[in-house]
């Protein structure tokens, strides 16, 4: 079971090791994967549609289109430039004025779109500027320390 989650539903395929134990009379199996050097991995759902996981402490949780951006932009043999626009200057703006801002929060004080939200801050946790937060199952961001 655990090699076709590891090999079959998974893209790219994970490594992973598998320990086995003896426990009260009980065998008892540890599996341990690896954190990938490719990301993202995807995960097939129940329908089979690919999703990508982030692991925080020990739990799963779905990457965001940011993180998924980030990751897209990493891949990218001609890298990213930055401009220092307007939208730039807004967004940091903001980030000094609150600790925590949600994308869905900065797209309405700002006007921009999602999209372009979206871009800018996987270019700014790129470059180190900002860092994702993840509380109270929700992700924030904020300027990095």
């Amino acid at each position: 079971m655990i090699e076709a989650a590891a090999q079959f539903y998974c893209t790219p395929k994970v490594q992973y090791t598998i320990r086995t134990y003896i426990v009260e009379g009980r065998q008892v199996l540890l599996a341990s994967i690896d954190e990938s050097s490719q990301k993202p991995v995807y995960a097939k759902d129940e329908s089979g549609k690919p999703l990508a996981y982030l692991r925080i402490q020990d739990e799963n949780i779905l990457a965001t289109p940011v993180h998924l951006r980030v990751w897209q932009q990493i891949k990218n043999p001609r890298g990213e430039l930055i401009r220092y626009t307007e939208n730039e200057q807004t967004l940091l703006e903001l980030l000094e004025q609150d600790t925590r801002l949600s994308l869905g929060r900065y797209c309405r004080q700002t006007g921009i779109s999602r999209r372009s939200a979206e871009h800018l801050l996987a270019k700014f946790i790129r470059y180190g500027i900002v860092e994702p937060v993840f509380e109270n199952h929700k992700f924030y961001f904020r300027i990095k320390k």
